[in-house]
């Protein structure tokens, strides 16, 4: 095994010869720290690793980032390991054929000014992500150092929660929408319900309907862990709801049908284009414009900070949380009655 010198810094440097590049020049890998047998502790367990085949020398990029999702596939989302699936199989395809002993920053710099140029910073944002876990699990000891194009703020026009009531009400998507507008479901959320996650007027989040590749899978759990969560139901949604067997889908139609009828009744209603997830924006809105305290916002539309919520539910259903479900009930009661009585008087 390799000894440690000295250097004039004062820590203590291990030099472990990896080859020869292509013009035939001897390189070094260096492994320096301040005590000694950690420095030579670090590589010895390199040179282990290389002789068992685990060394970054002999793994490409893409063979890291695969054995990398193959590793978390069963701890992971399914649309997270599609959408890193795709990640692989569309991005930095170049930079792919690397092996990981020849990736340094400005290689990595180099494709990231790439794809810059046609994807979004956030997309570019995800994929290095990707690839920095993928070499942080193969290749730990490689450091990387770029920078990511910068985030662009898009301001986007989007029609009044007055106006998406009017496009939606009486029509086919009228439940699903307003279970995104009035409660802050996701889609997969809304998708998962079922008649027995209801009890008196109380739902209960706790299950998703997911689009993964060709099929779709029910997933016993949300989305993230403050997602699961209880909310109280208006009498309004209630009466649309209906009643139906415990294990009955609320909604039946699939996400594509639902996403399809909501488009078509948002532009037969002559409003800008939304997104249906662009209804839980509008619901975050309402409750800014309403006053609702951050913690009784977070509970209700199932957002996690690193400071609201440490105790999770701890007072969801104090006097306070009633008072604010009360004030947000009272604005979309009243939205959807003023659409009814229109109604009445025009008939």
């Amino acid at each position: 095994m390799a000894t440690a010198k000295k250097l004039p810094s004062g820590n203590y440097r291990v030099l472990v010869y990896t080859g020869k590049d292509a013009s035939g020049k001897r390189q070094y890998k260096s492994f320096t720290d301040p005590d000694k047998r950690t420095a030579e502790f670090l590589a010895s367990e390199y040179l282990t690793r290389k002789r068992k085949g685990g060394t970054a020398a002999e793994l490409t990029l893409a063979q890291a980032i695969e054995q990398y999702i193959d590793s978390k596939e069963h701890v992971l989302s399914p649309t997270t390991v599609q959408a890193y699936r795709s990640i692989a199989k569309h991005r930095f395809g170049a930079l792919q054929k690397l092996s990981l002993a020849a990736l340094d920053s400005a290689a990595v710099q180099s494709a990231i000014n790439r794809e810059a140029v046609e994807c979004s910073p956030k997309t570019v944002a995800n994929a290095y992500g990707l690839i920095s876990a993928a070499c942080a699990m193969f290749a730990p000891d490689l450091r990387l150092r770029v920078t990511l194009p910068a985030k662009k703020r898009q301001l986007r026009t989007l029609p009044t929660p007055e106006q998406v009531i009017h496009a939606v009400q009486g029509t086919s998507v009228e439940l699903p929408a307003l279970l995104a507008l009035w409660l802050s479901l996701r889609m997969s959320e809304v998708r998962g319900l079922r008649y027995g996650d209801i009890s008196g007027d109380i739902l209960t989040i706790r299950r998703t309907v997911l689009h993964v590749g060709d099929h779709e899978e029910v997933r016993e759990q949300t989305k993230t862990f403050t997602s699961t969560r209880r909310l109280r139901l208006p009498p309004y949604l209630r009466q649309l709801i209906g009643k139906g067997k415990p294990d009955e889908p609320i909604i039946k139609e699939s996400g594509a049908v639902i996403y399809n009828r909501f488009v078509a009744a948002i532009d037969a209603a002559g409003l800008p284009h939304m997104r249906f997830h662009d209804l839980r924006h509008l619901n975050a809105s309402v409750m800014l414009q309403l006053g609702v305290p951050d913690k009784y916002a977070m509970e209700r539309g199932g957002w996690s900070t690193n400071a609201v919520l440490q105790t999770v539910y701890q007072h969801t259903f104090s006097d306070k949380r009633k008072a604010v479900d009360d004030q947000i009930d009272r604005y979309f009661e009243a939205l959807c009655n003023t659409k009814c009585n229109t109604d009445t008087e025009n008939a």
